[in-house]
């Protein structure tokens, strides 16, 4: 199944990865809730998150939990927030939200803006602290 996250994984679409191995890929969300707002999916494209085998699922939480450690070194931030819906995209993926408080990880909320400069900038900082 040909979803945009695997034409992002492939190249076909840019993106601002921060973080990649042999079978997961994490970037930044280009319509964040908070600075730092990343995406990690695992390159294979699996609809609904509890249809991934069992080693792929281990190692997709793994993977996204050393993100999550490499993103909190690098957004202001008090915690990581994760959350995992998968109705807006048919290819399983994990959001990784800063947080503040509880209601930054309201999806109703506005999203942010930021210029290709300020994303390549968060994309750097985000790359520089995940140690895979």
């Amino acid at each position: 199944m040909e979803t945009i996250f695997s034409k992002i994984v492939k190249g076909e679409i840019p993106s601002y990865k921060v973080a990649e191995d042999e079978r997961y890929f994490a970037f930044l969300d280009i319509h964040p809730l908070a600075e730092g707002h990343t995406l990690v999916i695992p390159k294979e494209p699996v609809d609904y998150i509890f249809d991934i085998e069992d080693e792929l699922y281990r190692g997709l939480f793994l993977f996204a939990k050393k993100v999550a450690i490499g993103l909190e070194k690098s957004v202001a931030c008090q915690r990581i927030g994760i959350a995992v819906i998968g109705l807006e995209v048919p290819h399983a993926h994990i959001h990784l939200v800063p947080l503040n408080s509880i209601y930054d990880i309201d999806f109703r909320k506005p999203k942010l803006e930021f210029t290709p400069v300020e994303l390549k900038k968060i994309q750097d900082q985000i790359s520089s602290n995940i140690r895979l």
